[in-house]
């Protein structure tokens, strides 16, 4: 039986003993005698390298089928890689004894079948805007990094540049191919839709924010938005403006009072707040404000607008007027990297660009995001309300230390709200609906001597902020819990989480219980599994 026939819905693949009659498909296996092996075990974040065995580089859902089987056969701990780009050592973790390497597997097409553009979970963020756009002008609206693979991207939630004004990338999907591992240890594909009688439904549910690494090794994706009617590929996904106005400033820390810091970073949650509704004319703005630590010498935001929303400049316009309320410091140019993001001088006033051109732009002009030394640490969280005089007090503290010289020490602040909580929480697993913006904390640095450092200023300023609550941001009326896809092995450590509201709840509040009978249906011997992964019922 082919991989096609298991893209029927209710349709499946197995490696069970009907199969036998044929030669089984196997995957190129690298090991460590190969010369190749060394750039395939590890990921971006250069704290974690597995040890395999064996990386088994697919590219078919057979070969999938076959690896996972070959796996659970001979009990090995197994884990997934689609580009690399987990924050923690979920992928590379040193028990991992097969690592499947899924960046083969890359084909985007449309499908008639299904009637959805079909993206493979080893295809890019760039290569899915890279064909799907200039081939049928429209896109699922994924990140902005270029190099971020759909496998875990998709699973966990993804939000990109066209967030607000068309909802996260799970509010497209339609269907997905999972390797899965029944109860008697068979591994088999299993196609999921969103469609209301699908058996299935709650597989595909469970990859619309889940998480990946929980419930088995995805495939591939398809894309087609609620209410797309036609057979026209050009009419089954939202269509990106033809042009974005891109607009980079920055603010110079040495003519910021403390004040200013914290009335700039307010002015930014209060406009996001303001403007977080569905239909908010505003949502075809979205922006970055990244506070980097004072020896990077600037604060930057980035703003983008829908050039063909109505009054687009005047949007623009009354959004660096609301920024800069109360702040007697003229905005420059934005002349240093903010984090990932680019220096963008060029950008001190508001140009037009096509929008590939800058979402390719702003997704791949950092070095940073292609230094094979890089070492990082990263935080997360949801706000829904203006920030507490706390925050801004923590946040300045830590972000001024004197005892800190590393430009590369940022919380990033980015829009949110908008067409996402069009949604309701139950609707998906992700369930952030109700946020108006996001926060990532980001420390990079080279040298594995300074670990303890940069690990201890991401966590001590992140632990002060959220003091009131325990350390974390809890959900409620003004913190909304994390992003699972920015994971953070603390959240699960009493030693920094001392809220009581535990690490599985920050990412999925009320739907945490739903996806345990999800994992329990699907992945019951808990093959599937790292340090944060959906647990079975009871555990």
């Amino acid at each position: 039986m082919t991989a096609r026939k298991a893209a029927i819905p209710g349709g499946s693949t197995s490696a069970g003993p009907s199969a036998g009659r044929h030669r089984p498909a196997e995957a190129v296996t690298v090991t460590d005698t190969d010369r190749q092996y060394p750039d395939l075990i590890s990921g971006f974040n250069q704290r974690y390298t597995a040890a395999p065995e064996a990386v088994r580089l697919v590219t078919s859902t057979e070969e999938v089928i076959a690896a996972v089987q070959d796996a659970v056969h001979h009990g090995k701990r197994l884990s997934v890689r689609s580009s690399g780009h987990c924050y923690e050592n979920f992928v590379h973790h040193p028990q991992v004894r097969v690592l499947l390497d899924m960046s083969q597997m890359h084909d985007i097409r449309y499908d008639p079948e299904l009637n959805a553009i079909a993206i493979g979970a080893g295809a890019t963020n760039l290569q899915a805007y890279r064909t799907t756009y200039p081939k049928w002008g429209v896109v699922a609206p994924t990140g902005f990094c270029y190099s971020v693979a759909m496998g875990g991207h998709v699973s966990g939630g993804a939000w990109g540049p066209l967030c607000r004004t068309h909802g996260l990338v799970v509010d497209h999907l339609y269907a997905v191919e999972v390797v899965v591992v029944d109860a008697a240890g068979r591994a088999r594909a299993v196609l999921a839709t969103r469609e209301a009688d699908d058996p299935h439904r709650d597989l595909w549910w469970a990859h619309t924010g889940g998480g990946g690494g929980n419930f088995g090794v995805v495939t591939r994706y398809w894309f087609r938005s609620p209410g797309a009617t036609g057979r026209d590929p050009r009419e089954l996904l939202p269509r990106p403006p033809a042009e974005l106005l891109v607009n980079a400033v920055s603010w110079p820390w040495a003519e910021l009072s403390r004040e200013e810091f914290c009335r700039l970073v307010q002015n930014y949650a209060r406009w996001h707040v303001a403007h977080s509704a569905p239909d908010s004319p505003q949502r075809a703005l979205m922006s970055q404000l990244v506070l980097n630590h004072r020896a990077a010498g600037q604060i930057g935001m980035v703003a983008l607008v829908d050039a063909s929303a109505p009054g687009a400049e005047q949007i623009l316009a009354d959004y660096l007027k609301e920024l800069g309320d109360g702040i007697d410091v003229t905005p420059g140019a934005m002349t240093a990297d903010m984090g990932e993001l680019p220096a963008l001088p060029q950008f001190a006033q508001a140009r037009r660009l096509p929008w590939l051109h800058a979402v390719r732009m702003l997704g791949t002009t950092n070095g940073v995001l292609n230094d094979p030394t890089l070492r990082a640490e990263y935080k997360s969280s949801y706000m829904r309300a203006p920030f507490p005089r706390s925050h801004l007090a923590a946040l300045h503290t830590h972000l001024t230390r004197d005892d800190l010289h590393n430009p590369n020490l940022n919380v990033l602040l980015t829009s949110y709200g908008g067409r996402i909580n069009a949604v309701d929480p139950a609707a998906t697993a992700i369930p952030h609906r109700r946020a108006a913006f996001k926060m990532l904390w980001q420390a990079f640095w080279n040298d594995p001597a300074d670990d303890d450092t940069y690990i201890g200023w991401a966590r001590d300023s992140y632990r002060e902020v959220y003091a009131d609550t325990g350390g974390v941001p809890v959900p409620g009326e003004v913190t909304d819990g994390c992003y699972v896809n920015y994971p953070d092995i603390d959240l699960g450590d009493p030693r920094f989480n001392t809220s009581g509201v535990p690490w599985h709840d920050l990412y999925y509040k009320a739907n945490y219980p739903r996806l345990q009978q999800i994992k329990k249906r699907w992945d019951p011997r808990d093959v599937f599994r790292h340090a944060q992964s959906v647990t079975l019922p009871g555990n």
